[in-house]
């Protein structure tokens, strides 16, 4: 029987085996889609970064969504980008694991969305953990901020710049520092 595709399998949270036979085609992938992004990344009209856009995330990037280019992606198919999304300059997003941005979020430049990690046992190091990132709704992350795998942040909440997300953020709070931690709470007025 043939096993499940290695996307599918890392979508779903799958540790990959260096050795695994299918292995090769995470390359491949990102392969492919860094030759979409030199395109978009040289380009300065925002319609044609949001066709690229579209096409390296498989999805209709809509209208209202704004990327300040360069932006990197590793494979780009499990990235999910909502409506009246901003992202600046210099960002960086491993989605093997899977990154879901909802809408109105905004995402300051060099934040880096790191959906993949590698086991600790020295002999297992070359494998692969994916686990995805959840953005939720109005959360604004700040400059410099690196969210790690298996992090969900909160409706409207805040990461302050330089921030390391490595737990949840509650809705409607501020974190920041390494590892990041509540600040304060949001209060609407």
């Amino acid at each position: 029987m043939q096993a499940t595709d290695i996307f599918e399998r890392l979508r779903n949270g799958e540790t990959i085996s260096s050795n695994d036979a299918q292995a090769y085609k995470m390359r491949e992938a990102s392969f492919a889609t860094k030759a979409l992004l030199l395109k978009m990344n040289n380009s300065s009209n925002p319609n044609e970064i949001r066709a690229l856009l579209s096409q390296i995330t498989a999805t209709e990037i809509d209208e209202t969504v704004t990327v300040f280019t360069p932006l990197y992606i590793n494979y780009g198919k499990h990235t999910k980008i909502g409506k009246n999304v901003f992202i600046n300059f210099d960002c960086v997003f491993l989605d093997l694991g899977g990154i879901t941005i909802e809408d109105n979020v905004l995402i300051a430049p060099k934040v880096s969305l790191l959906t993949e990690s590698h086991p600790l046992n020295p002999t297992e190091r070359q494998s692969l953990i994916p686990k995805p990132i959840h953005i939720k709704k109005n959360a604004w992350i700040g400059a410099n901020a690196t969210i790690l795998q298996g992090v969900t942040v909160g409706e409207n909440a805040v990461v302050s710049a330089g921030s390391v997300v490595t737990k949840d953020v509650p809705d409607n709070v501020v974190v920041g520092g390494i590892p990041a931690k509540i600040i304060k709470e949001i209060k609407s007025i």
